[in-house]
């Protein structure tokens, strides 16, 4: 019993030290810092350019076939969060995302990645675009090593129904969080 119990914790130390080695990155936002205008949605009172940051990730586990990335605010007025960008079927040898990859159409995606529907209907990166005069909300963005090739999900999925898939087939995550506010109205 001991041997199992001493194999059993080896391997979870294994998959710790694994996903402590998977990161998430952006050269254009900084962790924990406030993310630019030009990721603010444009739109809804919002007045930004809508354009989705460049991300990159390394050291994904083993046995990853595929990455999803999510991106989430938590503090909006919603009772359930807002989703801004969900993005799956990545192939496994894919490690960023090019800035402005989250177009409409997905044209600047990498080849057979796919968006999903997100909080303002449509299956493009949404910026964000917080309540005037709230404190800045926070940002999370994650990308999911998957141990499967490609999710099924219909085209017409929510968020909430990718999460789930997501989650369902996910080896590890890494994830940073940014911040965004704009002012109160004058």
């Amino acid at each position: 019993m001991k041997r199992i119990l001493f194999a059993t914790a080896l391997i979870g130390a294994s998959a710790l030290i694994q996903a402590a080695e998977f990161k998430l990155s952006s050269p254009d936002i900084k962790a924990g810092g406030m993310m630019d205008k030009k990721f603010e949605f444009n739109g809804f009172g919002c007045t930004g350019e809508n354009k989705s940051p460049a991300l990159q990730w390394s050291g994904a586990p083993a046995g990853t076939k595929s990455f999803a990335v999510t991106v989430y605010d938590p503090d909006a007025p919603t009772g359930s969060g807002w989703w801004h960008w969900s993005v799956i079927n990545l192939p496994a040898d894919v490690s960023e995302l090019k800035p402005d990859a989250g177009l409409v159409g997905g044209a600047n995606l990498p080849k057979g990645a796919s968006q999903v529907r997100i909080d303002y209907g449509v299956a493009a990166w949404g910026g964000t675009c917080p309540p005037q005069g709230d404190k800045p909300h926070r940002y999370i963005f994650t990308v999911h090593a998957l141990k499967t090739e490609k999710l099924e999900i219909p085209a017409d999925a929510t968020a909430a129904l990718a999460g789930y898939m997501i989650n369902g087939n996910s080896l590890a995550k890494a994830s940073f969080t940014a911040n965004y506010g704009r002012p109160k109205a004058q």
